[in-house]
């Protein structure tokens, strides 16, 4: 009987600790808002990566949604215009698509702008070693490490992915509707250029997470004492 009190209470105990040891979500957000704002500078820099190359997305297809709305109208003097600009056009070609070389162009620089991201973060890691052990020696869970690192991310790449998104799409419409005049604007789409903008932005953020997750779960299996002992 005395065993089972024993027990019972080193149960209760224990769930204690686990309640004090997980915070609420948005603590955790709010942390990550503040190490963006200390980082300011090395946030921005990985933002700007960021920006560049969605933006660069946006821009191809919100392109094509202004092109195909020009398409649309079936005059052959706009297919010739769209030929004329770059756009390879077969005579049954109801639509517009990206070439091959575009498709390269947008991998390649998604993939730059994914080593960037984990090169910054893995520098930010080794910049936390000793903010890291300390959340660490003060209980703080691999879970809750991992989750402020992908919250970090995850907020810069949405704030990123969304203006990258928005710049890429206006600089696509300013483009065509200096090349084609307000045809351009009338014959497009806005329902698809919106998703075009959404599926950039959505592109972007889930970039910043995949770039993020080998430095998070490299802070999150760090031990205390080793990362106590970091020389800063």
């Amino acid at each position: 009987m005395q065993n089972h009190s024993i027990f019972h209470s080193a149960g209760l105990e224990s769930d204690k600790i686990d309640r004090l040891l997980v915070l609420p979500f948005m603590k955790s957000v709010e942390i990550a808002l503040k190490s963006i704002r200390v980082r300011f500078f090395r946030s921005l820099i990985t933002t700007i990566s960021l920006v560049l190359a969605v933006s660069f997305v946006s821009f191809t297809r919100v392109g094509s949604d202004v092109a195909n709305g020009l398409l649309s109208t079936g005059e052959p003097a706009m297919r010739q215009a769209l030929i004329r600009s770059g756009y390879d056009l077969q005579p049954e070609d109801v639509s517009v698509g990206n070439s091959p070389k575009q498709q390269w162009i947008i991998v390649l620089s998604l993939l730059v702008c994914v080593v960037g991201i984990v090169n910054a973060q893995l520098m930010a890691v080794t910049e936390r070693f000793r903010e890291i052990g300390t959340m660490k020696c003060l209980g703080a869970l691999d879970r809750f490490i991992l989750r402020l690192f992908l919250l970090e991310a995850g907020i810069q790449g949405l704030i990123g992915s969304g203006v990258g998104a928005i710049v890429g799409g206006a600089f696509a419409l300013v483009n065509f509707f200096l090349r084609f005049g307000t045809v351009s604007i009338s014959t497009l789409s806005w329902t698809q250029a919106g998703l075009s903008v959404a599926g950039a932005t959505l592109i972007g953020f889930v970039l910043s997470l995949v770039g993020v997750m080998y430095p998070a779960m490299v802070a999150a299996r760090m031990q205390p004492v080793e990362a106590m002992r970091v020389e800063q």
